[in-house]
């Protein structure tokens, strides 16, 4: 198992309370400590110190989307930047906001890890006085992910108002963190005589967190499809289970020019997949 090193976040001219937690160490050897930090007028400054967290606050988060309200689907190399909105609401107007993507049974226990926003402040548009959407980024490093991460993520969001209100939500909304994947697909022989058997291979693979590789994507399940020279629309012929490496191979008897690929629905740890088309000219 990789070790990894401990991630910080911090950003901004105020650091405020809202969820600035202890680093929290997990079995695997990996830990994260992370400030969120709020930039607010400077008159709002000293309420904003004073004040503890409290129920009792107009102050509001209505909706928060994550990645666009897609799955966010992670390589074996490349970070993968998460855009985060957050939309909330107070008399006074919204001053910023925090985010962090993180998985385990509770934020501040030791089996939690996460990624917290990017050392930038959120920027905050104004739909009204009172309403604002924050957009901030938060970078998900697959150096840091184990394979098992494959889940269901929570969202942690903190908003400050104008007149020093400040909310925190540890469990905000849910988003997928998936295993990004690869297809392949390949006809031949090409070209190929009218009524000839066509064999058709590929392979289906995701990424492996814990090795930096991709690796093969096995017993899945992997429609065959075809587009006639001309056409626009592929039709599903047959479907072919990925063998114990990811392989695919099937055959299917030539008829007319066209382009065949394999084309893979997703789980819910893997995201669905579609190999490029391959042409075959039947003579």
């Amino acid at each position: 198992m990789r070790m990894r090193a401990t991630v910080a976040a911090v950003s901004g001219a105020l650091v405020l309370s809202a969820l600035a937690l202890p680093a929290a160490q997990a079995d695997e050897g990996r830990s994260w400590t992370h400030d969120f930090s709020l930039q607010a007028p400077q008159k709002a400054q000293e309420r904003m110190a004073a004040r503890s967290l409290t129920s009792d606050t107009d102050l509001k988060i209505t909706k928060a989307v994550v990645n666009g309200g897609k799955p966010i689907a992670v390589g074996t190399k490349s970070k993968k930047k998460v855009t985060v909105a957050v939309t909330a609401t107070d008399d006074s107007g919204i001053a910023g906001a925090g985010a962090a993507l993180w998985i385990g049974s509770d934020i501040e226990s030791e089996d939690s890890f996460g990624f917290s926003q990017n050392e930038d402040n959120a920027t905050c548009k104004a739909a009204s006085a009172t309403t604002s959407t924050c957009t901030l980024t938060v970078t998900v490093d697959p150096a840091w992910l184990i394979n098992s991460d494959a889940a269901s993520w929570h969202l942690a969001v903190a908003v400050a108002a104008k007149d020093g209100q400040l909310v925190e939500k540890t469990k905000f909304a849910k988003v997928k963190l998936q295993r990004f994947s690869k297809l392949t697909a390949n006809a031949g022989p090409e070209p190929v005589k009218k009524g000839k058997t066509l064999t058709i291979t590929g392979k289906l693979t995701r990424a492996n967190w814990e090795t930096g590789t991709y690796k093969g994507y096995t017993k899945q399940p992997v429609k065959l499809q075809f587009r006639k020279k001309g056409s626009s629309t592929y039709t599903t012929v047959k479907t072919v289970k990925s063998n114990s490496t990811g392989v695919l191979k099937t055959t299917v008897k030539a008829s007319v020019d066209g382009y065949w690929r394999y084309s893979f629905a997703g789980t819910s740890t893997t995201p669905a997949v579609t190999a490029a088309g391959d042409f075959v000219d039947v003579k």
